[in-house]
């Protein structure tokens, strides 16, 4: 069971903001601001007492409850999807592998492109929009740590948003690489770990309504650099599209003043992380700016 406090979140944030601060980000009325509003965070009630209690729940679970909304609005499909485009735009067609396909978002972009596309969930229910989504594919059940191919049948793998949800990188590249043919290409995109750290996971309610977060885990940049290498599949570009810049507008509404505690509610659960950065705007600004959101890889099989 997991234990969100929005209270703890909100000081978290503060906390970077002022580590930033004391590497030089920020000057001494910065740092005098955010001690003040530490201050007043403290002394509001409004925030003493909201801790849940979140079960974690897995994939198949999970997806099963999301999957009726997962094409709504999604902030990281706009970050990750330039990329994967530009990625995907310079590779030959052929059989490509859509691995924890989804709602089959990626699939849709294959096929588009002339691909012959298998797709593999471990939801059947995300499945079933797949299939809808992309009559002409090819979809079936499976996990990604035993993916229901032969050896070389794929010549592109594509995993999108898929592999924080995984405990270790390790077999699941290692499948990649089996199911290529020789000289094969990967292009993976996930949320960057620092993301998952800030607490960007997936929130559910299950059928009682009770708070859920879909199973994630924080895998540091090294850590697929080294799945990689050991499964044979050598690094041909890294890039780790940052948070968009709120610009102007977060600058016309800079928020409650310094030592005022927010003023302000947390929001539902289902909005948190996000609508408690709004409580203290000025020190998530500062705690955030330039942060990488998603992270994308494109690799390839050693002939």
């Amino acid at each position: 069971m997991i234990y969100e406090h929005p209270l703890a979140y909100v000081l978290g944030l503060e906390g970077v903001a002022l580590l930033r601060a004391f590497t030089g980000h920020h000057d001494r009325a910065f740092v005098e601001a955010r001690l003040a509003e530490i201050r007043g965070l403290l002394d509001d009630d409004r925030l003493a007492s909201d801790g849940v209690e979140v079960a974690r729940v897995d994939t198949v679970e999970g997806y099963r409850i999301w999957s009726a909304t997962y094409d709504g609005p999604n902030a990281t499909f706009a970050l990750d999807e330039p990329v994967v485009a530009a990625i995907l735009d310079e590779l030959p067609t052929g059989v490509a592998l859509d691995a924890g396909c989804g709602t089959g978002r990626v699939a849709a972009a294959l096929a588009a492109r002339g691909h012959r596309v298998i797709g593999v969930d471990s939801s059947p229910d995300m499945l079933d929009r797949a299939r809808a989504r992309v009559p002409g594919g090819d979809f079936r059940l499976g996990d990604l740590r035993r993916l229901p191919l032969p050896d070389g049948a794929a010549d592109l793998v594509v995993c999108s948003l898929a592999l924080t949800h995984v405990p270790a990188l390790g077999p699941v590249l290692a499948e990649f690489a089996r199911v290529l043919r020789p000289g094969g290409h990967v292009v993976v995109s996930d949320v960057h770990p620092e993301g998952v750290a800030r607490g960007v996971v997936p929130p559910v309610r299950r059928a009682d309504g009770a708070p859920a977060r879909v199973a994630t885990y924080r895998h540091p940049i090294g850590d697929y650099v080294r799945a990689a290498l050991a499964a044979g599949l050598r690094v041909r570009r890294c890039e780790e599209p940052p948070l968009p810049d709120p610009g102007p507008a977060a600058e016309a509404d800079p928020g409650p003043p310094a030592g005022a505690g927010a003023g302000r509610e947390p929001g539902p659960w289902d909005t948190w992380p996000w609508s408690l950065a709004g409580l203290v705007p000025e020190a998530a600004r500062a705690a955030l700016a330039g942060t990488p959101a998603v992270v994308v890889w494109h690799l390839q099989r050693e002939t």
